[in-house]
């Protein structure tokens, strides 16, 4: 079992940054491909960014250039580094952990609001 908790979310104006943090517990992510994923009112939920236990990482097309994820396997956390934040950037942000058996848990969600 892992529990993941999301935090860092909240209301910033457009063109501000936030950080994301997403701690597990109950079982090291070191093995795991990580993501973020997010979902804004009426559309479905979609990735944002992935980092696998090798360190690669893959990018929505619609972030690239301002959002970078990373982790810190001896802190059991990963990161989502939110730059130049735009108001369709407004999502409820879900933390995600894949297993090798390919298992997904999700955390509770932390909200972002970026106002213009």
């Amino acid at each position: 079992q892992v529990q993941l908790v999301e935090s860092g979310g909240g209301l910033v104006q457009a063109g501000g940054s936030l950080r994301l943090s997403c701690a597990a517990s109950g079982s090291s992510i070191r093995v795991m491909t990580m993501g973020w994923y997010r979902q804004a009112p009426g559309k479905q939920r979609e990735l944002v960014a992935a980092i696998t236990r090798a360190g690669n990482t893959n990018y929505a097309d619609s972030v690239k250039g301002r959002f970078t994820i990373s982790r810190d396997n001896a802190k059991n956390t990963v990161y989502l580094q939110m730059n130049s934040l735009k108001p369709e950037d407004t999502a409820v942000y879900y933390c995600n952990a894949e297993t090798l058996t390919m298992y997904h848990y999700w955390g509770q969600g932390t909200q972002v609001t970026v106002s213009s």
